[in-house]
């Protein structure tokens, strides 16, 4: 199937894809839902047969917030319809010039920045403080533990669009939980990592996402469980729901301006938020990630990708470790990414409660980078690569003890 045949399927399935979404607005107006809600289904050549061969996965959503609505779909082609379209794909950027500074001789620490380092004036801080938060509202709030896996994790969108709130991949939000505390007076700020690229989940610099997973351990005088305050009002928030956010904070844990450079990402846990982060901002806003003509949202203009970013061509290597795999926060979405850009990510898992290491005990990050442990050291000592560590506090230790065995 060449490119014009394509985009000719594609005026043909948009009044379909269109009456889905139809249908979807009525489900929500239904059952009284009237903020935005995302859904995701498959339709493949036995629903729809003038797709031959194809199959097509879709997102929808509403946001009655800002008056938005839309579909996403993505299609998956099969025998010769699955051919690479390199002659009407945007040709990459050409490749930066290497970083000249040398990397840092601590492995758990970020190497040397890149040539072009963002200027500390250039990061938005604090644009919103304690004493004037700006109330957004969620418009989402999703599971992400799926099932037999334990505790709950949510991720949540916030609408921030009636606010001047920017912020940078790696940096936090501040949360201000409603009520009082047991003086009386508010609660304190709690940090969250940033989980959506600087454009947001939607691409239209209206929201921004958090990954938080709700606090809960038992009282050490009585044994009952006790629930974070601040991780249960953000896990319980409902679609329309306002909350007070400042911030944003933070100018240390930012991505390098070099799109040649090695990202190495460490993280357990809740600890993927900055790193999704990172990485739908390298391969989801790429103006050429998605030059592709089977991805429908660019025939149709749907999505409108950063246009001034260079294409990423370095590498970034998430090692990831949880409990269950249950308990792989955005799994589908890492592995989508590695399958599409198996050049440029990779993505290792450490599954404790599932997995053994070599002495026969569980596998945690450690093991899984004391198994790469050479291979890592190579990249560190390269003067692009940057490495960054969020999860549990002190699994930099065991992390540090698994790279000086080199």
């Amino acid at each position: 199937m060449n490119y014009e045949n394509m985009k000719g399927l594609a005026g043909e399935v948009e009044p379909k894809l269109m009456a889905i979404l139809a249908e979807f607005n009525k489900t929500l107006q239904k059952y009284g839902i009237s903020d935005a809600r995302v859904v995701e289904f498959t339709l493949s050549d036995q629903e729809m047969p003038e797709m031959a061969g194809l199959s097509c996965n879709f997102s929808c959503w509403i946001s009655p917030s800002n008056l938005t609505c839309g579909i996403k779909c993505e299609f998956d082609a099969s025998g010769e319809t699955g051919a690479q379209p390199a002659a009407i794909a945007e040709p990459a950027a050409k490749p930066a010039a290497v970083a000249a500074k040398p990397a840092a001789a601590a492995p758990t620490k970020s190497a040397a920045p890149a040539q072009k380092k963002k200027k500390k004036s250039d990061v938005p801080v604090n644009i919103y403080r304690p004493n004037k938060p700006y109330v957004g509202k969620c418009i989402s709030n999703e599971e992400l533990v799926g099932p037999g896996g334990i505790g709950t994790c949510r991720h949540l969108i916030f609408d921030i669009s009636g606010g001047d709130l920017k912020y940078l991949e790696g940096q936090s939000i501040g949360i201000i939980a409603d009520g009082t505390d047991d003086k009386g007076k508010p609660h304190k700020i709690r940090l969250y990592s940033i989980a959506s690229a600087r454009h947001g989940d939607f691409l239209d610099d209206k929201t921004v996402s958090l990954c938080v997973r709700q606090l809960e351990y038992p009282d050490p005088d009585t044994g009952k469980t006790v629930y974070g305050t601040c991780s249960s009002f953000l896990c319980n928030l409902k679609p329309g729901d306002d909350l007070k956010i400042t911030g944003p904070v933070g100018k240390e844990m930012l991505l390098p301006d070099d799109p040649n450079a090695n990202i190495i990402m460490l993280g357990t846990g809740t600890g993927i938020a900055p790193f999704r982060s990172f990485l739908w901002h390298l391969f989801k806003e790429d103006k050429n990630t998605n030059a592709n003509p089977f991805w429908l949202p660019n025939l149709l203009g749907w999505v409108k990708p950063n246009a001034d970013k260079p294409k990423f061509n370095g590498l970034t290597w998430l090692i990831f470790g949880v409990a269950t795999t249950p308990n792989i926060l955005y799994n589908k979405d890492l592995e989508e990414l590695q399958r599409r850009h198996p050049q440029n990510f990779r993505l290792t898992k450490a599954i404790s409660r599932e997995q053994k290491n070599p002495d026969g005990g569980r596998m945690y990050i450690q093991h899984r980078v004391a198994e790469h442990a050479e291979e890592l050291w190579k990249l560190i000592q390269q003067e692009n690569t940057h490495t960054y560590i969020c999860g549990l506090k002190g699994m930099e230790t065991g992390i540090d003890e698994a790279l000086s065995a080199v």
